[in-house]
């Protein structure tokens, strides 16, 4: 161990450390390893400086590798110290302050730098460049006393920073070369949805110019921007992010081959076999690469031949390009520009934010371009990279792989399908074998525990949805879709009854408005508090909030239950579970029309209808002609009965008819998690009211009310409330209880949760002792509740119609 091989790493940033990372996983104990860092911090995710420039996160929220992770690996790390020289000869490493460490190996990871325009001005004060913390910490300096600002450079960057400075409160322009946004990402269509869309945010744009000069005061200061054309727009802040060049200086310098960067061999060495490089500042095969994903599989090569394990070989990367432009999310892969003889299949839909071009030749996709939908950018990229014919998959490509399903299996769910090899996360380069495997060994249970252990959508945030549905495939029932404990989630500081509490109090109706009162550090809220934060508005504020369906589940925006397979279940009401020969009828007619594969009587009572096609859930709801079941989201599931005195010999009350009128009260009632009912007509509890939210149990004088029951996986028996002597009395107590638990309970609260927080007498308080505010709690649901309408019936007469039905497809020619 004391005779340790020496590997000195030049960068401390993603490249250089993720190389690290995988050396360590690899080979813990073959090297001792010094770090060099130009920048006085420790390595942190530069794909977030967006976030950190509008606001939304701090430098703290993007260190992806903290000190103290240096020093369990046993790194010297020597922040705010740049390598100035290479002694190949000595094998040393000269530092600006005159210190020089020996290596026996060398790892180059030295970034890019910033392109300055050469024009007059460009030394003026305000005049900065967009790449680091430090140049985003002056345009935050910046935006605090200065008004006007002007950024050069229409990519993702330039975006990124107009974005930012706006939401600081600066009057913003984007003066860009190309006829459109992001013209090396996007075509001209996707290119223009953009800049309208921006442009509605209150950016301005100036498309088509070419900068010639910054204009100063008689103080150095920016005062204005001149094009070739001699039109000026004043400034008193100037952003170029007009691109990046590898940063070889100090390999050229050490007689390295250099040619538009550092040149390399497919392991990754240099000319000098001892000395690695990788990320920005590297040429492979003529390519220097400027987006993440090829920078971590670099890595992965160069870790494998440090390790001297030697079968790695990097081979160049594919590229696919997926942005999250301003919480708009773009992907583009391949030729998306086509050409005379190649093919478009395009899907354009303007007014509800969505544009696909795919580009076809030779019966291959070699191209992609995405804007607003790009659930399906991963496999369309896989698609592309294999060269796999499409021919069978034309007429459903456009529609995504949940309509064709990978290795032709019909319907198949994006992470059902996925391999293990398959990426996931494009920032950071996780697969999704690696997801599975720390769910499994590390026992997560939610994305933020996945976000910290693997890092996938922990960066632009644009693969959460898919990290959510491995988490849900992979755990099934013991998936946890928000923490219940401290913060409503990683945007905010403030728990769930702070929110509620502020929500109430000062008559909050929008989720802007939440976010704005309780200083949210993501404007927009993430896939973990949208849904809490939608769920305490509408409780909170019936009738006046509005729903926003893009804050729920899937389950709650299409109101139908899906399965691992990627279909969904149909479960029609039946009320107590009773029906009769009609809806049976029908229910027989819908499965054999729909071609329904598996029809299963359910613990509720009621019929599931088992594998049923999105684009089929509305015509199906059209035929039955029966309300929903709720089988499927927060809300009221159903209400379980027994035969009761009408028939059985030891029934003492109409618990059937008990049951009917609780379903029909309760109907379409949201609430903090799934809420389950039943009533037994006697004591021997056929209904299973014992392990209910709610159960009532008939006894000879009335019935008794228990709550807090749950048959899930830690069966918890209902604790006793009261008992009542009349049917009016159960529903008066049942909804007093089911109200104040949708007042005061967290999202994804179960009851039992809720009592073991409050406490059973604190539920007593409210609802058994005083009667007014039993009644007044009452009264609120039933207000909350009087109106509704069955979502199938809504949806049937045309709501949300875009949710469910396939657009058509559009061929075109190239333009």
């Amino acid at each position: 161990m004391m005779n340790r091989p020496k590997l000195v790493v030049v960068g401390n940033g993603m490249a250089g450390i993720r190389t690290l990372e995988e050396l360590l996983a690899l080979a813990p104990d073959r090297y001792e390893i010094a770090v060099f860092g130009a920048e006085p911090h420790p390595n942190y995710n530069r794909i977030l400086l967006s976030p950190v420039l509008a606001g939304e996160q701090d430098f703290q929220d993007i260190v992806l590798n903290p000190y103290s992770w240096y020093e369990t690996h046993g790194i010297a790390l020597r922040t705010g110290t740049a390598v100035t020289r290479i002694d190949r000869r000595r094998r040393v490493v000269a530092a600006a302050d005159g210190s020089e460490t020996p290596y026996d190996r060398l790892l180059l990871a030295t970034g890019s730098t910033p392109f300055i325009l050469p024009i007059p001005g460009k030394e003026l004060d305000g005049v900065i460049s967009y790449r680091d913390i430090h140049d985003t910490q002056l345009m935050i300096e910046a935006a605090q006393s200065r008004r006007r600002a002007v950024v050069i450079g229409g990519g993702l960057l330039g975006l990124e920073a107009a974005n930012g400075l706006k939401l600081r409160g600066m009057d913003v322009s984007v003066v860009h070369l190309g006829e459109w946004l992001l013209d090396r990402q996007l075509d001209r269509n996707a290119g223009k949805m953009l800049e309208a869309s921006l442009a509605a945010r209150g950016l301005s744009f100036l498309l088509g110019r070419s900068t010639a000069e910054i204009l100063g005061d008689d103080a150095g200061r920016v005062r204005g921007v001149r094009f070739k054309d001699g039109e000026e727009v004043d400034a008193e802040l100037v952003v170029m992010a007009v691109g990046i060049r590898p940063n070889a200086a100090l390999a050229e310098s050490a007689g390295l081959h250099c040619r538009n960067g550092i040149v390399v061999n497919d392991v990754l060495q240099t000319f000098d076999p001892r000395i690695y490089a990788v990320g920005e500042c590297v040429n492979h095969r003529g390519t220097a690469y400027g987006l993440v994903a090829p920078l971590f599989e670099m890595a992965k090569v160069a870790a494998n031949h440090l390790a001297e394990l030697g079968y790695g070989s990097y081979k160049g990367s594919v590229l696919s390009t997926k942005l999250k432009v301003t919480g708009i999310d773009l992907f583009s892969a391949g030729d998306f520009a086509g050409g005379a003889d190649t093919e478009d299949i395009v899907l354009s839909d303007p007014a509800g934010g969505v544009y696909k071009r795919l580009v076809i030749q030779d019966d291959k996709l070699v191209g992609a371009c995405l804007y607003g939908d790009t659930v399906d950018g991963a496999w369309y990229f896989k698609l592309l990279r294999e060269g796999r014919p499409i021919g069978e998959l034309r007429d459903r490509l456009m529609f995504g792989e949940s309509s064709v399903g990978d290795a032709g299996v019909q319907g198949q769910s994006r992470a059902a399908s996925m391999q293990d090899s398959d990426e996931v996360c494009g920032c950071n380069g996780v697969c999704k074998g690696t997801i599975v495997r720390a769910i499994q060994d590390q026992g997560l249970f939610t994305v933020d525990d996945v976000k910290k252990h693997t890092k996938a959508a922990s960066s632009c945030g644009s693969c959460t949805g898919l990290v959510e549905q491995i988490l849900m495939n992979t755990l099934g029932s013991n998936f946890q879709e928000t923490p219940k404990n401290r913060a409503v989630c990683g945007c905010t500081d403030h728990g769930h009854e702070a929110v509620r509490r502020a929500i109430r109090e000062h008559r909050l109706l929008s989720h802007a408005e939440v976010y704005r009162f309780m200083e949210w550090r993501t404007p927009n809220g993430c896939a973990t508090c949208r849904p809490a934060i939608n769920y305490y508005l509408i409780s909170t504020w019936p009738r006046e909030a509005v729903d926003d369906p893009q804050s729920r589940f899937v389950n709650e925006r299409v109101h139908a239950n899906i399965q691992k397979d990627g279909t969904f279940s149909v479960i029609p009401q039946m009320k107590g579970g009773v029906t009769n020969a009609s809806e049976l009828r029908r229910i027989a007619d819908a499965a054999e029309k729909y071609r329904v594969p598996m029809i299963k009587v359910t613990g509720g009572q009621r019929i599931d209808l088992l594998g049923v096609k999105k684009e089929d859930l509305v015509p199906m709801w059209k035929d039955l002609g029966m309300n929903s079941g709720h089988a499927y989201g927060k809300s009221i599931r159903t209400v379980k009965t027994c035969v009761g005195m009408e028939f059985c010999r030891f029934g003492t009350q109409n618990s059937t008819a008990m049951g009917i009128e609780l379903e029909t009260m309760l109907a379409n009632m949201w609430s903090p998690h799934k809420v389950k009912l039943a009533v037994s007509g006697c004591p021997r509890n056929c209904a299973e009211s014992g392990i209910k939210d709610v159960g009532v149990i008939a006894v000879d004088s009335g019935w008794e009310i228990h709550v807090g029951g749950n048959g899930g996986i830690k069966t918890e028996v209902a604790q006793f409330l009261a008992k009542v002597r009349t049917a009016e009395e159960v529903k008066e107590y049942a909804g007093a209880f089911l109200q104040l638990y949708r007042e005061e309970a967290w999202y994804l609260d179960r009851t039992v949760h809720y009592i073991a927080r409050v406490g059973l007498d604190y539920v007593k308080r409210k609802v058994v002792d005083d009667a007014a505010n039993r009644k007044a709690l009452h009264e609120r649901l039933l207000y909350a509740l009087e109106g509704l309408r069955d979502p199938w019936a809504e949806r049937v007469a045309g709501k949300a119609r875009r949710e469910y039905i396939p657009l058509k497809l559009v061929s075109e020619e190239v333009a």
